[in-house]
């Protein structure tokens, strides 16, 4: 009865305003004021920042500037070029062009949010003005921008990584195959949808300046190589690498593009600063619920309901629950705080029935990632309707279709592990 006072008590303060890391530590109060042991609240700061102080973080920041500084140097514009060249002379072409981008941008900042912000700027005026339907355009952005999460760096992965001990490569090398099934699982609705509405046909004005755009987006293809390729190949760690990328970033924009001045900068790590500040302080406030929750021996009782049902008994109907229960919690709660919260109960119970960590994180990561554009929480779908310039009631109308096509890559990941745990083991992480 306690723990669903403190649930109504959670989305209470949600409703009215409350930033989300004050709600998680104001449960956390309640929790022990509810306990009546006034000797743990000095628990709830040292678990605050505890759950900050991890080395593993350290990889967020250097791939949030490593996005921003790509997107203020002109590389992702690039990068969406030779998209065009690639994909945009079929019909139905910017969809693809669309799907294809989200991957090559996957490869570089780690965020949905960030890729969803690019795709949204740059695509969706033009496929708008290419007489594609507004709340297509904007519903396509929004499922590509889920596929950044997924391919690596993710930044749900470094946290996953962070609260596991697990192998932050082995989950990046787990997440290549995922990634790229979601990217062709959304090639073909887009292909349903380009012959069933008649989408236009590009002209194809890209090849006369193939080479061009294959000059100048090469640079911009080195990005994702640097960060993936040293990671998985052991020669950098995440944060090294991710340290590296900015680096590279920074260096292309202020002497190749030339288009990052002092104020670009300046953005670019304000913006890093805002990101990775709230990530660690939901974070943190989350450990701090985590630690309650643990205290109380919520995940125990969790165990014994599962066990009860006789779910515990099938990695794969327990997966399966899983994924239902953070689908409709995402539906309400902050990505990184779903993440945080349910991962320590979630993982020793995985770990119990014998469930790769692995192909677990890869699992956890896509689920959360299709809370980005679950509605009414879904902070990928407002960030496409106000940076495209589309209502909100036209996208959320399309982006239903693209919730479905994702579920069923999760079933598919879940029935068969091969699809995450496959690198790895050939790479022996």
């Amino acid at each position: 009865m306690s723990l669903l006072l403190l649930l109504l008590f959670f989305f209470f303060l949600m409703l009215i305003g409350l930033p989300l890391y004050l709600s998680l530590l104001s449960v956390a109060f309640a929790g022990i004021a509810v306990l009546g042991d006034a000797s743990l609240l000095r628990v709830v700061s040292q678990q605050l920042f505890g759950g900050m102080d991890s080395f593993t973080l350290m990889a967020i920041p250097f791939f949030v500037l490593a996005g921003s500084l790509m997107n203020r140097s002109g590389l992702t514009d690039k990068l969406i070029d030779f998209s065009k060249l690639l994909v945009g002379s079929i019909r139905g072409g910017l969809g693809y062009v669309n799907i294809v981008a989200g991957i090559i941008l996957a490869g570089v900042n780690g965020s949905a949010a960030a890729d969803a912000s690019a795709l949204s700027s740059i695509l969706i005026p033009a496929m708008k003005k290419e007489g594609y339907n507004e709340g297509y355009a904007a519903g396509l952005t929004a499922a590509s921008s889920l596929i950044g999460p997924i391919i690596p760096p993710s930044i749900f992965m470094i946290i996953y990584a962070s609260m596991t001990n697990t192998s932050i490569g082995g989950l990046f090398a787990a997440g290549i195959v995922p990634g790229l099934s979601l990217g062709l699982a959304y090639a073909v609705m887009n292909y349903f949808y380009s012959f069933r509405y008649g989408a236009p046909v590009s002209s194809g004005e890209e090849r006369s300046q193939a080479k061009s755009i294959l000059t100048q987006s090469i640079f911009g293809l080195l990005a994702p190589i640097i960060i993936i390729g040293g990671i998985v190949t052991g020669i950098v760690t995440p944060t090294e690498s991710g340290a590296l990328a900015a680096a590279y970033c920074l260096f292309i924009g202020l002497f190749h593009t030339k288009r990052l001045d002092k104020r670009g900068i300046f953005e670019a790590l304000y913006e890093t600063v805002r990101t990775t500040s709230s990530i660690f302080l939901i974070m943190g406030a989350a450990q701090a619920v985590g630690w309650l929750l643990k205290w109380e021996k919520i995940p125990q009782h969790f165990a014994g309901l599962l066990a009860e049902a006789g779910l515990t008994s099938s990695p794969i109907m327990l997966m399966l629950t899983f994924s239902a229960i953070i689908f409709v919690v995402g539906c309400f709660m902050e990505e990184v705080a779903t993440l945080t919260l349910l991962t320590p109960i979630f993982y020793p119970l995985a770990m119990q029935a014998g469930i790769d960590p692995l192909h677990f994180g890869i699992v956890m990561t896509l689920n959360v990632t299709i809370a980005l554009v679950t509605p009414p929480m879904g902070a990928c779908n407002y960030i496409v309707s106000a940076v495209g310039k589309v209502p909100l009631s036209e996208e959320l109308k399309f982006i239903w279709p693209f919730i479905a096509v994702s579920i069923v890559v999760l079933v598919l990941i879940i029935l068969f592990p091969i699809i995450t745990i496959y690198i790895p083991k050939a790479l022996g992480l």
